[in-house]
């Protein structure tokens, strides 16, 4: 197990040396050796909005070399461009990573790829010791693959994060990964997974339960004062809450670990997921046949519309006959009773 921990951003000197003093002093206070742990600021910031804060730049990675001077531990940072990648490895960094918006972009990874392997024959005083990539924004294991193949060619070992999409697990994607390539270490990113600090601690145990590799977490020392991801940065006190938690009082057996086990554990990851979507979504069409409720009361409109129900019941086997294509037909029974549930509460919801 290792995990990548530290500010979402490099804001400042002070603040990526004291992040970096802060994690070493509280995970060595519950014994996990700092060999299995990395640091991480990000130099570039590839943010939506030019009107927020886009990085250091350059001149924080003197900032990550003086982490390693001091603290011993190796550093990364994200690279996104092939310049990105020239001055991270002239600088020192041991790390790179590709994150999701770039990761979308195959062309992108190749160019990173092809500079990486560059630097390589021409920087042999800082040899890169990893690369990693995160699954792009959309949901596209076929991708997130490719983009591993892309890399592996640089001869640099490869690790994928897992992140998520749009704050959503997107589990399916990253168990067809893990099937795929088992060789390969696999993190999670709890932080962006989430988008809230708060839930962080229970995703590093869910990463443990399905057997990944560690984790890659956002960390900073004053996680309110942060100048992004604010809400998603927990502090060195609180990775060490969640750490000691999940990995030191509480360690999962090797039956947890077993193939058999982990593979269950994946399937109702996934099936987690989507039961939460189900609900999200039939708990938005309650709202919209709220507003319709609105609206026919406003134009004398009766809650009940015959030929609008029959019209649904109709595009309903339409759908289900598709399914049929595929295998995952549901029940036509099964079917017409959960469209009668829905119906019913939704005209409750009109009245």
């Amino acid at each position: 197990m290792f995990y990548i921990l530290g500010p979402c951003a490099a804001e400042s000197r002070e603040q990526v040396l004291e992040t970096a003093e802060q994690i070493c002093s509280q995970l060595s206070a519950i014994s996990i050796p700092q060999s299995a742990f990395i640091f991480r600021a990000g130099v570039w910031k590839p943010r939506t909005s030019p009107h927020t804060f886009q990085g250091a730049g350059e001149a924080a990675l003197a900032w990550l070399q003086e982490v390693k001077e001091r603290f011993g531990m190796p550093v990364a940072t994200e690279a996104a461009t092939p310049e990105h990648v020239e001055a991270a490895m002239k600088a020192g960094v041991d790390y790179l990573w590709i994150g999701a918006r770039t990761s979308a972009n195959p062309i992108a990874v190749e160019a990173i790829a092809s500079q990486i392997k560059n630097s390589k024959s021409k920087n042999n005083k800082y040899p890169l010791r990893g690369v990693l990539i995160k699954n792009p924004v959309n949901a596209d294991a076929a991708l997130w693959l490719g983009n591993i193949e892309r890399l592996e060619r640089t001869g640099v070992p490869v690790t994928a994060v897992h992140r998520g999409c749009n704050h959503q697990p997107c589990w399916a994607m990253a168990h067809a990964v893990r099937q795929a390539r088992p060789d390969i270490p696999m993190l999670l990113d709890p932080s962006h997974m989430s988008g809230d600090a708060k839930q962080v601690p229970a995703l590093i145990e869910k990463g443990a339960e399905l057997g990944l590799d560690g984790a890659m977490v956002e960390v900073h020392y004053q996680p309110s004062e942060a100048l992004s991801d604010a809400g998603q940065q927990i502090s060195p006190e609180g990775l060490t809450a969640a750490l000691k938690d999940h990995f030191v009082e509480r360690p999962l057996t090797l039956k947890d670990r077993s193939a058999e086990r982990l593979e269950l554990n994946w399937l109702r990851a996934e099936i987690d997921e989507l039961d939460d979507r189900l609900w999200d979504t039939i708990a938005q069409r309650m709202d919209v046949s709220r507003r319709i409720g609105v609206w026919k009361k406003a134009h004398g409109v009766a809650p009940l519309q015959p030929n609008r129900y029959q019209q649904i019941v109709e595009k309903l086997k339409i759908k289900n006959d598709a399914l049929k294509m595929n295998g995952t037909a549901l029940g036509e029974e099964f079917m017409a009773r959960m469209w009668e549930l829905i119906h019913e509460e939704s005209l409750k919801r009109q009245e």
